[in-house]
């Protein structure tokens, strides 16, 4: 999503997409596997056009950097990654499509994104079927692993962040009172906001919601600014949030901003514009600035290379899924191999930090909480849950 955020960090925000899912997913021992053979073969599935493209085309960019460097390494005992690569247009039904396709037709050893977690709702009932490891990167809905046995999901789920944002605002911004606006058309912000409503210790005064694809927040925000409140806390997409933020500012309310991943990013700043972008704070799962590891330098120095642009979270997310289906991958003679290595993955270095796969198939890490002015992001701090 993000891509030059100033010092950027990038968000990280899977677009839950509310998937109801048909399929009852198999059990292990009913899926038979894909064998590997000469090659690993790998199956991206990602939103490179479409609404969600800003999260997909990031991940399929630094999946593809990821799959270069591995094979130009060696490999995988001595295997080389062989890529199949398709575009869901960010539909979740052409993403439950591809994957049928994926492990039908092309027998893919290992599957990277949907991007979303209604695309990846949708697509991991034919990957449990298959008996083929579907590691999502940014799907952060949350229970979305839930009666999945080959699902994996490399970000922190949508509670988590709910958690991280109540944490600092208790903790760090020492707030009193505050307003919860959020977007109930969507899973992702419904998520977040019910953690933050139990792990907040002061007042929420007024709890409000809007819609996915609203445009005009004035009549909402006219009620809100007559009120005593010490931030405003949107749980929502960049789309929208952009625009309340410019919104906000235009009518003279200066209180922080806060909201979770779905706010970091250019398309953010583009809807809120960079003078308005002000008091603003994220969650992220992945930092640019600061004390970050030699090997989040080289892969930022390897993506800008490459692309010309800063990568964002969901790059750098695509990126960790890859390198972890390719340690996954060592040893492994089939795709059942590939899923149980991936089950007892622990304390993974990756480029979003030290991860580890816990029981329900999702990643134990800490998160980042961003400070953005001006449109640009300006300081970093890590806040454990």
């Amino acid at each position: 999503m993000k891509k030059k955020l100033g010092l950027s960090l990038l968000t990280f925000a899977s677009l839950a997409l509310l998937a109801a899912c048909g399929d009852v997913s198999s059990s292990k021992s009913a899926a038979t596997g894909t064998e590997i053979g000469d090659k690993i073969k790998i199956g991206f599935n990602f939103e490179e056009s479409g609404q969600t493209a800003a999260y997909g085309g990031a991940e399929q960019k630094a999946a593809k950097l990821a799959i270069e460097e591995i094979n130009a390494a060696g490999g995988v005992d001595g295997k080389m990654f062989e890529v199949k690569d398709y575009d869901n247009k960010s539909e979740t039904a052409e993403a439950a499509n591809i994957t049928t396709k994926l492990v039908t037709q092309d027998k893919v050893n290992v599957l990277v994104g949907p991007a979303t977690s209604g695309a990846t709702a949708a697509s991991a009932p034919k990957a449990d079927k298959a008996g083929v490891p579907l590691i999502a990167p940014s799907a952060t809905q949350d229970d979305i692993t839930k009666g999945h046995d080959f699902l994996y999901v490399a970000a922190f789920q949508d509670r988590f962040q709910g958690k991280i944002l109540g944490k600092f605002a208790n903790d760090d911004l020492k707030l009193k009172k505050v307003i919860l606006y959020t977007d109930n058309g969507s899973d992702y912000a419904k998520g977040a906001a019910a953690a933050f409503r139990k792990s907040f210790k002061g007042e929420i005064v007024a709890d409000e919601t809007f819609t996915s694809g609203d445009t005009d927040f004035q009549a909402a925000l006219t009620k809100f600014k007559g009120k005593e409140f010490d931030a405003l806390v949107v749980p929502s997409y960049y789309t929208e949030a952009g625009k309340i933020v410019n919104q906000a500012r235009g009518m003279g309310i200066e209180q922080p901003i806060l909201g979770p991943d779905g706010l970091n990013g250019d398309e953010f700043v583009q809807q809120a514009t960079a003078e308005r972008a002000n008091n603003i704070y994220f969650v992220s799962g992945f930092a640019t600035k600061g004390d970050v590891s030699e090997k989040t330098k080289k892969f930022l120095e390897a993506y800008k290379a490459k692309y010309k642009e800063e990568p964002s979270m969901f790059a750098a997310l695509a990126y960790d899924s890859v390198y972890m289906a390719a340690e996954a991958a060592k040893g492994a003679k089939t795709s059942l191999d590939i899923s149980k290595n991936l089950s007892k993955l622990k304390d993974f270095e990756g480029v979003t930090g030290k991860m580890t796969i816990n029981k329900d198939h999702t990643t134990e890490k800490s998160a980042y909480m961003v400070t953005m002015n001006n449109g640009q992001v300006d300081k970093v701090q890590v806040v454990e849950p």
